[in-house]
């Protein structure tokens, strides 16, 4: 079993966990860490915090945990969730 961790910064838990359902996940849990489980792979919301860069300016960062069965898998899932964690700016 190979992991890997990433934090994702602006973007709320729950639109994370619905990325993994996009990709075939079902959820596991309702609770921390919200598992969301498929064929060879998983992953794994396990935190989240509020992070302050001025008074004002504040944004959400959630880790998560990407688990696969081997090398390949992880990279393809990993690829295919960052797609849709990408944010264009304006």
């Amino acid at each position: 079993m190979v992991e890997k961790y990433l934090e994702f910064r602006g973007i709320n838990k729950d639109h994370l966990g619905m990325y993994f359902q996009e990709l075939g996940a079902k959820q596991v849990t309702d609770i921390f860490p919200y598992i969301y489980e498929a064929e060879g792979w998983s992953g794994q919301i396990l935190s989240e915090e509020e992070i302050s860069f001025t008074a004002i300016f504040k944004i959400n960062a959630v880790k998560v945990r990407f688990m696969a069965e081997d090398e390949d898998t992880l990279v393809r899932v990993i690829k295919n969730y960052r797609y849709k964690t990408t944010r264009i700016g304006g």
